[in-house]
């Protein structure tokens, strides 16, 4: 097991053994500026001076390129990420309803909107989608891999920089500026014969003017499904106990969902006699289908007999019992413009405008509203969800000469106004309506994800403003600092948030240095997790019948009713606010080597979740009923988001890299291991074992990645390594969780690539190669379940694919 001490002594021991190394003889010897690695690349995230490279940064910055991003095989882009970023970590979670196609990732453990996203140094837009206890983040899967230039990952508190949202850290993605043609075509399966993808992308980009330029990327993908499932027990038995049924086998699948998307992405400069213009925008379509779990005819209340309906039997229409096929249409737009320049010499000016906004419309089929009988139908529009943003800034960098400086210093200062809205579109009447059915226990709704009613749809906004100043100071040859502050307002919640950020770094020698940061950040309540209001249908891991619950608005109706309760009070949303410390050491020699370790807290207080679970008595139900809360006949359980406890991040990030000509190819190594605990420090998880367990060791404490890549003039080779340490998962039960402990795993990812021509280049690989998998769950086993739905990395085994690529 990975731990801050051996990890401290192991960096020590090898930036010691490495300074000492002598230069490497090859049949050509490599030169420093020959051996050129990202520590010196240009770097625009965590800094407003131009000209500051990674090894100048003073907190630490991942630079992924666009080669790094084509080997993986993945066409979504967090996926990728999480393969090359080892603090960076998304799950699959099938059968988790939005979450399935929107799936959360998280940087250094927290929660995936502890993550701010810029495209093009500008804010993105966040995805209709609250996911797991409430968190809505940008959806990264919208932004085709084919139009990125690079990606900057801030490992480092910045919200003093960049405003809300900035407590783990900030990711960059640059977008492709370059005046070529290039292509590329991909198959991939897993070598069980299923998740078949498609994939194919093409960029395109000419010269505009002088300076000017226009790039247009498109990127096309078709993935099958895949499925690691047994049989279910109960479906066995269903079918013995009647032969004259054919069941299908299994019932239902676990694992990826079956998607199709389009990504399309521009990006353009053009200089103009008041200044240099700029518009870069992406649009994204895509729709998905997923198995729900599988509804037993011998056990699940929609299949009851009732006197209300005396000539309906749902065994009629499906005598195998139903697996409700949920689908996903997916919208998402961007366009961002603006004009900058040069004033008095030594003022340069941004003045810019964004606006995103994603939408995704739900669809059930194969399903039933029981409690509507014969009038139901088999197939529902279940509703909308809709985030649009609009950001207006003035950004301003000015430099400063002062006696009392080594050098100018730059001054950067700025406006931003950003509004934020979200909208909920309610699905048709027979998605919610409580049908006659529901008197005599029928479920109402279509059965696994009741539709958006009127009651819960509507729209909510709320604006912010903020002003913020980012100042760089040379105070020595040696010593650098940094000093941020941002006040912002919001319209909805409390009153306004003044953040601030030191940092410093101070140079040893030419190839060592010492870093730290301190700062304070800040995450806003959206309006979504403000208003919005959601019903759901769940399977007793134990029972294995449907039960329904609903997270409700904390100033809503229901939470006055459960308010009411002597012992509870159900609170409006405040911030989420974080104090960021870390410090680290870099260094780098003439051998082609260079590492990085830095060691990180960060505590934040009132996080957003979801708050305990309140059991509904019959007399709460009904006041439901009488409030016409959508299944409230039905409900058994409800919850609400909530500020409710306090947490502390600990942990150390590891980066080694070396570079050298070997022979007549290229030999690049790099590793990166990141140790990461979360602890609960109170509230009311403090002594809730069940739910702080949840909280601190779903994802693993350590993780590592190790590559080697070798190219040589029509060859080049990769082998990659990650590793995943142990976890722990639960099971979902209505009555508890029970927990279930996974061991470390190891993943080993290999690639070659062949340039058939100058033109063209035949790549072929395996993510997986040895076809690993993980302990199989016990708990979840008689849904048939094989792999946790919950694991931080794919459970389907070994992923081969080939590609084609070309370049003019």
């Amino acid at each position: 097991m990975f731990t801050l001490s051996t990890i401290s002594r192991s960096v020590c021991l090898i930036l010691g053994v490495s300074a000492q190394l002598p230069t490497l003889s090859y049949a050509e010897e490599a030169s420093h500026s020959e051996l050129k690695n990202n520590m010196e690349s240009i770097i625009v995230t965590g800094t407003r001076s131009s000209e500051k490279t990674v090894f100048d940064s003073s907190a630490p910055i991942d630079l992924i390129s666009a080669n790094e991003l084509s080997s993986t095989a993945s066409e979504d882009l967090s996926d990728s990420l999480a393969q090359i970023v080892p603090s960076y970590k998304i799950q699959r979670l099938p059968m988790a309803d939005g979450q399935v196609f929107v799936r959360p990732a998280t940087l250094r453990g927290l929660s995936p909107d502890h993550t701010l996203v810029l495209i093009n140094g500008k804010r993105r837009h966040r995805s209709g989608l609250l996911g797991g206890n409430g968190a809505q983040a940008p959806d990264l899967a919208q932004i085709p891999s084919s139009a990125i230039k690079r990606i900057e990952v801030l490992r480092d508190g910045a919200s003093a920089q960049y405003g809300s949202d900035a407590i783990a850290g900030v990711i960059n993605i640059i977008l492709d500026d370059g005046a070529d043609l290039k292509g590329f075509a991909q198959y991939s399966e897993y070598s069980e014969g299923d998740g078949e993808n498609i994939r194919a992308g093409i960029k395109a980009g000419t010269k505009l003017g002088g300076d000017g330029f226009i790039t247009t990327s498109f990127e096309y993908s078709n993935a099958e499904k895949t499925s690691r499932s047994r049989q279910r027990p109960d479906a066995i038995q269903f079918a013995v106990n009647h032969p004259e049924v054919t069941v299908p086998n299994p019932v239902q699948n676990w694992g990826q969902p079956e998607t199709e998307v389009f990504r399309l992405a521009i990006n353009s400069g053009l200089d103009t006699q008041f200044g240099s213009a700029y518009l870069f925008a992406t649009l994204g379509r895509g729709k998905g289908l997923s198995d729900f779990n599988w509804r037993n005819p011998d056990s699940t209340s929609a299949f009851n007999l009732t006197d209300v309906f005396p000539d309906f039997d749902l065994k009629d229409i499906y005598p195998a019992g139903f697996s409700p096929q949920f689908k996903q249409d997916d919208s998402d737009n961007a366009l961002n413009m603006g004009l900058k320049g040069t004033m008095f010499n030594d003022l340069d000016w941004d003045m810019s405008a964004g606006f995103g906004q994603n939408s995704i419309e739900y669809k059930m089929s194969q399903s039933i509203n029981a409690s509507l009988g014969s009038a139901s139908p088999t197939s529902f529009s279940i509703g909308e969800l809709i985030q649009s943003e609009t950001n207006l800034n003035a950004d301003f960098n000015y430099i400063w000469s002062s006696p009392i400086l080594f050098e100018d210093a730059n001054v950067a200062f700025g406006l931003e106004y950003r509004k934020e809205t979200y909208e909920i579109k309610p699905g048709e009447l027979a998605s919610y309506e409580i049908g006659a059915g529901a008197s005599a226990g029928l479920p109402s709704g279509s059965n696994g994800f009741p539709g958006f009613s009127p009651s819960q749809s509507g729209e909510s906004s709320q604006h912010s403003k903020s002003v913020y100043m980012d100042v760089d100071l040379p105070m020595s040859e040696s010593l650098n600092m940094g000093l941020a502050t941002r006040y912002e307002k919001y319209s909805e919640y409390g009153n306004g948030k003044l953040t601030g950020k030191l940092s410093t770094r101070y140079e040893v020698n030419n190839d060592l240095a010492l870093r730290a940061t301190l700062s304070t950040g800040f995450k806003a309540p959206t309006p979504g997790q403000l208003f919005s209001e959601r019903t759901s249908q769940g399977l007793d891991t134990n029972t294995l019948n449907i039960y329904t619950s609903g997270r409700f608005s904390p100033e809503g109706a229901v939470a006055r009713v459960i308010s009411d309760r002597a012992d509870v009070s159900i609170n409006p949303l405040e911030a989420e606010e974080s104090s960021n410390i870390s410090a680290g050491i870099v260094y780098r020699n003439n051998n082609g080597f260079h590492s990085s370790v830095d060691i990180y807290q960060v505590d934040v207080d009132n996080r957003l979740s979801t708050s305990e679970t309140f059991t509904i008595s019959d007399s709460e139900k009904l006041q439901l009923v009488g409030l016409n809360v959508v299944g409230g006949e039905s409900i058994t359980r409800v919850n609400f988001f909530q500020n409710d406890f306090d947490t502390r991040t600990t942990g150390v990030d590891l980066v080694l890299g070396y570079t050298a000509n070997v022979n007549s190819g290229s030999l690049s190594l790099t590793s990166a291991l990141n140790h990461n605990k979360t602890e609960v420090l109170n509230g009311s998880l403090v002594d809730n074992v069940t739910t702080r367990n949840r909280f601190e060791k779903l994802l693993p404490q350590n993780t590592a990645s190790f590559a080697a890549n070798y190219d040589l003039d029509i060859i080049s080779l990769m082998a990659r390594v990650r590793y995943y340490g142990s976890w722990t998962d639960y099971s979902g039960n209505s009555d508890g969780d029970v927990f279930q402990d996974f061991g470390s795993e190891f993943f080993t990812d290999i690639s070659a690539s062949y340039k058939l021509s100058e033109d063209i280049t035949l790549s072929a690989g395996a993510e997986n190669i040895f076809d690993s998998y993980p302990e199989e769950a016990t708990y979840q086993a008689n849904r048939g379940l094989i792999y946790s739905r919950n694991a931080p990395y794919d459970t389907d085994g070994r992923n081969i694919y080939i590609k084609v690529a070309f370049q003019l």
